[in-house]
């Protein structure tokens, strides 16, 4: 499996912009009041991030997408994926904990959003259900233990034509619950399964074949 760089710390440009953590909006200040009950068992700081690489936030050049497997992956120089060091193998194994207790917890909806811009990708209207064809996408899942910050976000879009479960976001939602049931079953180490997501999700695609949701259980 590939192997990504050591984990550093995020760099955040926070000069450039509107998009430092200080300037979060509503939705973020009000996210831990919409966690679950059971989140407060656990000893995790949901705005805690350790970035694969080193990046600056906003990027200062554009951001492009490459292709794996006929299958988008996010440009590294500005989503290399970051994890959340409080999430632990044994907190993810246990059933009480959601996504929910992380989610909305480092960046706003508004930070997420700039995602689009800087991929140089218009924010698609009607964007839900049948018609959805974006996801703001978490490079490394939440259920694998990835940060909730910019530098692990990036707008995961098309392609056209297709049923929304062969959209690519669809597609890797079951890379994602396939190995988050192999770090639950111990059968892959959680610090694998982040590099290997990061590194190029595509590589796990024929084993998640089928694996949506409770199927993967």
């Amino acid at each position: 499996m590939a192997h990504a760089a050591a984990l550093v710390p995020l760099a955040i440009g926070l000069s450039m912009n509107g998009l430092a953590p200080s300037h979060k909006d509503s939705a973020t200040k009000s996210a831990s009041s919409s966690q679950p009950a059971s989140c407060s068992q656990f000893d995790i700081d949901g705005s805690a991030s350790k970035g694969l690489s080193e990046v600056t936030i906003p990027p200062t050049h554009s951001c492009t997408t490459r292709m794996s497997h006929g299958f988008p992956l996010p440009d590294p120089s500005c989503t290399p994926g970051a994890v959340n060091p409080t999430i632990t193998t044994k907190i993810l194994q246990d059933p009480e904990f959601h996504t929910s207790c992380v989610r909305e917890q480092a960046s706003s909806r508004t930070e997420k959003n700039a995602t689009y811009d800087f991929y140089g990708i218009p924010h698609p209207d009607h964007n839900s259900g049948q018609t959805q064809i974006c996801e703001l996408d978490h490079l490394i899942s939440l259920e694998l233990g990835g940060a909730d910050t910019v530098d692990n976000i990036w707008p995961q879009c098309g392609p056209d034509g297709v049923a929304l479960s062969e959209r690519f976001f669809k597609r890797k939602d079951a890379v994602e619950n396939f190995l988050a049931k192999q770090v639950r079953d111990g059968k892959i180490s959680l610090s694998d399964a982040q590099k290997g997501i990061s590194s190029d999700w595509t590589q796990f695609l024929a084993e998640s074949e089928g694996c949506d949701g409770a199927a993967c259980e």
